[in-house]
């Protein structure tokens, strides 16, 4: 059973490359490239659950964005007839 992976929750990179099925040399390129954000902690990165997501689904964050926008629109079209 594959593992869920949590927005909020911290991986390592040993982690986060079991996660993406990714050699050691791919989950450096990543980093390294910036295509997964870090943090460097200790001389160790700490990756957070959203961006290994975003690796996963771009498109899903676009589409996320998306409806917080129109949903915003309709909040203030609302606002704005008061």
């Amino acid at each position: 059973m594959a593992e869920e992976i949590r927005p909020s929750a911290v991986y390592t990179t040993n982690e986060t490359q079991e996660l993406l099925k990714v050699s050691k040399s791919t989950m450096k390129r990543l980093l390294k490239r910036g295509l997964i954000r870090a943090n460097k902690i200790g001389g160790q990165y700490r990756i957070l659950g959203r961006e290994i997501l975003h690796v996963l689904s771009p498109d899903l964050e676009q589409r996320a964005a998306r409806s917080y926008l129109d949903l915003k629109r309709k909040v203030v079209r609302k606002i704005n007839k008061w």
